[in-house]
């Protein structure tokens, strides 16, 4: 036995299993470090605030477990199960709860990415690359999604608020995302359902200072509420001269005759102004 660890086969023997080791870990690092940037740009989409919640390990997957509408101290429940059962042999029951909620989590995560829910194979088996994509495809995010299945649900259901971290409230988890509308409540800036908004008067009505229709402002006569678009005419003639040879038109009768009656002839010179003036014949 001691020959066959540290004689010449021994020697070669732990080289290989020191290069393994430091392969094993080159490689660890490697993905840690890309998995991380990955991470970074997808918390970018989802509008985490601080790029520094990606590379700090074990709260980067709870971040990610937030966006994805799941409880963030699921990670820590399975991590120290993990530790306690580790002790006989059974920790690995909770890497599997850990692997399936993460699952779940990428599941919603890639609803929001605008991914098809198929996509989630891709990352329990290649999550590197299911990460890759997502972090760098033109996908943007939407939180306008339904809601988990698991929403309800006080144990697995995001309920936490963190600062610069959007909360699950549109998918109807947790308190409101900061700058969003609760339930009922119109966003900043808008007026409810059926309200007007601040300085407007409600449909059908006028506001402050404005009369409605057929009342005059404070202070002045009320004007026609229909006006005529065809005022009345000035006169008989419609305010136009008078024209001999347009029919039913007549010039205005002199002063004191009656209208439409015959003028008499004029007098001529050496008639008696007392006497009338003679009818003209038929």
């Amino acid at each position: 036995m001691y020959d066959d660890v540290y004689g010449p086969n021994g020697g070669a023997l732990l080289a290989v299993l020191g290069i393994f080791l430091f392969l094993l870990a080159f490689g660890a690092v490697i993905y840690y470090v890309l998995s991380s940037w990955f991470l970074m740009r997808i918390f970018d989409k989802a509008g985490v605030q601080g790029r520094w919640r990606a590379w700090v390990p074990v709260y980067n997957l709870m971040v990610f477990f937030k966006l994805g509408d799941l409880s963030p101290w699921l990670v820590l429940y399975s991590l120290a199960g993990s530790i306690l059962l580790g002790f006989i042999d059974l920790g690995f029951i909770f890497g599997i709860a850990t692997a399936v909620l993460s699952a779940m989590a990428a599941y919603r995560v890639g609803l929001k990415l605008q991914k098809e829910g198929a996509w989630v194979v891709l990352y329990i088996f290649l999550s590197l690359i299911w990460l890759g994509i997502n972090a760098f495809d033109r996908s943007r995010w939407n939180p306008a999604v339904p809601p988990a299945p698991w929403s309800g649900n006080a144990f697995f259901g995001d309920r936490t608020v963190w600062d610069g971290v959007p909360s699950g409230t549109r998918s109807g988890l947790g308190a409101p995302d900061y700058g969003a509308a609760g339930y009922g409540q119109a966003p900043y800036g808008q007026a409810p359902y059926g309200q007007a908004p601040y300085g407007q008067a409600p449909y059908g009505q006028n506001g402050y200072g404005h009369p409605q229709q057929g009342q005059a402002p404070y202070g002045q006569s009320a004007p026609d509420a229909f006006p005529s678009a065809f005022p009345p005419p000035a006169d008989a003639t419609g305010g136009l001269p008078p024209r001999g040879d347009a029919p039913g038109v007549y010039p205005p009768s002199p002063a004191g005759t009656t209208p439409g009656a015959v003028p008499p002839p004029p007098r001529r010179e050496g008639d008696d102004p007392s006497t009338p003036p003679a009818p003209p014949a038929p």
